[in-house]
């Protein structure tokens, strides 16, 4: 049983998605694997990546814009199309939760809310991939949202429109550092880092 939050106090799952239920979607490992495959000088597309990924992050520009400033800011030899594609592959579904998830939601009546970081294109296509309506209700994301994790307003924008006290939510985040910037703003957190620990917390809400 779950002894430092009290469940039945307990309105609103909120989840991240990236290393919770699927892998992260363009991460610097997914960016070291495209400078191999499509033979670019990975510390220049980094530096020009970080100096623009928040604002693509928060959904002020599109796809198109963020690769034509780090990757397409010169004459290549394979198609945005074919970087694109790659980038969308990069997606895919960690081991055992997603599918156990889906199930458990059909058995609660509690609302459960992604908020995580995410580009527009990226985000879209995750949901759509993957099925993620299945588990959630809602998507607090960065993109849509303009804010972006750690930020704090993000979470306070994610408990005004559901409309809950932090106090009446548990958090789950595979990042410690995110999981404290929940708690700063009062909200239940955990960092989850097996499924079977996750699983045990969430079967409480059933």
């Amino acid at each position: 049983m779950i002894d430092f939050f009290e469940v039945s106090r307990i309105k609103v799952v909120f989840m991240d998605v990236g290393g919770v239920l699927l892998t992260n979607g363009w991460d610097h490992e997914s960016r070291q694997e495209a400078a191999k495959k499509f033979d670019l000088d990975y510390i220049d597309m980094e530096a020009k990546h970080n100096f623009i990924y928040n604002v693509f992050e928060i959904g002020s520009i599109s796809l198109d814009d963020y690769l034509n400033t780090v990757v397409f800011d010169r004459s290549r030899n394979f198609s945005k199309d074919d970087f694109k594609k790659f980038m969308f592959a990069q997606s895919t579904e960690l081991p055992k939760f997603l599918s156990w998830l889906k199930n458990w939601k059909r058995q609660t009546q509690l609302p459960v809310f992604a908020v995580n970081n995410e580009s527009r294109e990226l985000n879209d296509y995750r949901i759509d991939t993957f099925a993620l309506h299945q588990v959630f209700d809602g998507f607090f994301s960065s993109c849509y949202m303009k804010v972006r994790k750690p930020d704090p307003r993000i979470f306070e924008k994610a408990l005004e429109i559901a409309h809950v006290k932090a106090k009446e939510c548990v958090y789950f985040d595979d990042r410690q550092m995110l999981v404290n910037a929940a708690k700063k703003v009062g909200i239940n957190s955990i960092q989850h880092q097996e499924f079977e620990i996750t699983k045990a917390i969430l079967e409480n809400f059933i």
